[in-house]
């Protein structure tokens, strides 16, 4: 006891210990006094539930786990006892209201209903009506009462819709005929690790994804033996041809299974028949030969057989392929045909080409018509020589404009020039007067040009 309670605490976000008082209490009272109270209690103990079976951690002990079905009695509010708040006094209530919102669905109504499940919501059922049909299962006004769990298999809707949804992920539709093609044993084996556990699919649980995936989800054909993964545009049904390749598969793999074992069995043989010689042992080692030679002819029987059932199933496959293409190529030439019929024949193709070269052309020789010139005739001669006068009076203009720049530029030189030297003019010494001693030696700058004589 408390062993799934304490699981719920370790791994459930919603079983959090501050929350643990609130859902193994009997809230069956908040349904009118708190409304959202109640309902998310309910959620979390369906989202637990769901959990428990996924990890096949509520089946019965003794029976073959199942992952998308429970057996529901009242053991299971002992299963769920926590040490600390004891057995959920709600569940009853839980368990009710997953019934009446179809998060659970007796088995056996699940299985045997010719009926889309998402089209008969028992929402809509008035609830007087409802009560009745609730109170013949055994469950009772969950808000009044005791609290009871209606004892039954029920399928859980939110397992089976994940399973669903992870096994489309991995199937495709594009693929040939022949690998879309199972029997019910090769769809168990190949796909029971889409609820990403250890645990293998129960035959329970096969037989209600099969009918889900080929009722509700119109993913699959199924007719009890053989599955076909359904293609957009393939014809209803599973076909003699999909039951023999399926057939033919499932054989083949388990002579690839015999033929695994067979080549263990003569490693194993052959192994002992080493150790026997080893020890001395003529008569062990003989029967280990021996073994192993009728292990090899087994083995060169099964490999015979194998390789003309492959033959058989790349025939079959040529075949479904070759079927499908015939199929193409008649709805394309229906196509063709419809869209020449829709031309109108080579004749009304070639009348229309017709009209259209005589539209084109005459719509050429409305353009010319509307690109000849309208109105007075100019002379071009004339145009040419006012072109050539204006162009050489402009000359003129720019010639005389360059002169007067000419002109301008060397009067400001002869400006600057006069500038210059009257400057020059203006640092020569002053002339020297004849009340000035006169001085022997050279001349310098003191002394001034009026003491040099020719003499020197």
């Amino acid at each position: 006891m408390g062993e799934l309670a304490d699981y719920l605490v370790q791994h459930d976000a919603n079983f959090r210990k501050s929350r643990l008082p609130a859902l193994y209490s009997d809230f069956r009272s908040q349904k009118t006094l708190n409304p959202d109270g109640y309902q998310a209690n309910i959620s979390a103990w369906l989202l637990a539930l769901a959990r428990l079976a996924s990890e096949g951690l509520l089946a019965r002990q003794g029976s073959q786990p199942s992952a998308l079905v429970f057996d529901l009695d009242e053991s299971l509010r002992k299963s769920l006892a926590s040490k600390q708040f004891g057995q959920p006094l709600a569940l009853g209530a839980v368990i009710n209201e997953a019934l009446a919102q179809k998060d659970l669905i007796p088995l056996q109504t699940f299985l045997h209903s010719n009926h889309n499940i998402y089209q008969h919501s028992w929402s809509q059922i008035p609830w007087d009506v409802m009560g009745w049909t609730l109170r013949q299962l055994g469950v009772v006004d969950p808000a009044r009462g005791e609290d009871r769990i209606p004892k039954g298999n029920y399928v859980v809707m939110k397992n089976v819709e994940a399973a669903s949804r992870e096994l489309g992920e991995v199937i495709g539709d594009t693929a040939p005929r022949y690998d879309r093609v199972f029997t019910r044993g090769q769809f168990q084996a190949l796909f029971a690790a889409v609820l990403g556990q250890d645990q293998r699919l129960s035959d329970t649980d096969t037989d209600v994804l099969l009918k889900f995936l080929s009722r509700d989800k119109d993913m699959i054909e199924y007719d009890g033996q053989t599955v076909r993964i359904r293609a957009s545009g393939e014809a209803r049904g599973i076909t003699q041809e999909d039951s023999s390749m399926a057939s033919i598969k499932e054989l083949m793999g388990s002579l690839e299974h015999q033929i695994d074992l067979l080549n263990k069995r003569i490693d194993e043989q052959d192994q002992e028949a080493r150790n026997a010689v080893l020890r001395k042992n003529r008569v062990a080692a003989l029967a280990a030969l021996k073994a192993k030679k009728r292990a090899e002819s087994y083995l060169t029987a099964r490999y015979a057989t194998l390789n003309q059932l492959e033959t058989v199933a790349t025939k079959l496959q040529q075949a479904s392929d070759q079927v499908q293409l015939v199929k193409v190529m008649e709805s394309s030439a229906s196509a063709l045909e419809n869209l020449n019929a829709q031309l109108g024949g080579v004749d009304k193709v070639e009348s229309t080409m017709d009209r259209l070269r005589e539209e084109m052309s005459a719509t050429d020789e409305l353009s010319a018509i509307l690109a000849e010139p309208t109105g007075m005739v100019v002379d071009e001669e004339e145009i040419d020589e006012e072109l050539e006068a204006l162009e050489k009076e402009q000359k003129k203009e720019e010639e005389e404009k360059q002169r007067a720049r000419e002109e301008k530029q060397r009067s400001r030189e002869e400006e600057q020039g006069a500038v210059k030297a009257m400057k020059a003019l203006n640092e020569l010494p002053a002339v020297p007067t004849g009340d000035e001693p006169e001085r022997v030696g050279s001349p310098t700058k003191e002394t001034g040009i009026a003491n040099l004589t020719l003499d020197g």
